[in-house]
């Protein structure tokens, strides 16, 4: 799916994801809360409210009433594992494809990392 037709709080899942996945929201560490977030991204607060819904359903969040959300122990391997799946599955054939017809070499592609 095209980036700019994404819904809003699917792009505040992701970001929030890339930060759970590179640590700077750490397991056990508490989420900002929704009203912070939306302030800091210029969002909605339902529309965050519903990005953070996502990750409850899926787990990877706990909620203590009250206090806040708190990213659940093994939460980054399994964002990880889900992204890795869905990149290649959904982005990596149309890279390749454009790797394959611009006839760029592993050797090539390898050298500008």
């Amino acid at each position: 799916m095209n980036s700019a037709s994404r819904p809003v709080y699917l792009k505040l899942r992701d970001q929030i994801a890339a930060a759970i996945i590179d640590g700077r929201y750490a397991e056990g560490a508490m989420l900002p809360s929704v009203r912070a977030f939306a302030a800091e991204q210029g969002a909605n607060p339902l529309t965050v409210a519903k990005a953070y819904q996502a990750f409850q359903d899926e787990g990877l969040v706990r909620v203590q009433r009250g206090v806040g959300m708190y990213v659940v122990p093994g939460a980054a391997a399994a964002l990880r594992s889900s992204e890795r799946t869905a990149f290649l599955a959904e982005e990596w054939p149309a890279i390749a494809r454009r790797i394959e017809c611009l006839g760029l070499r592993a050797e090539e592609l390898l050298a500008t990392v």
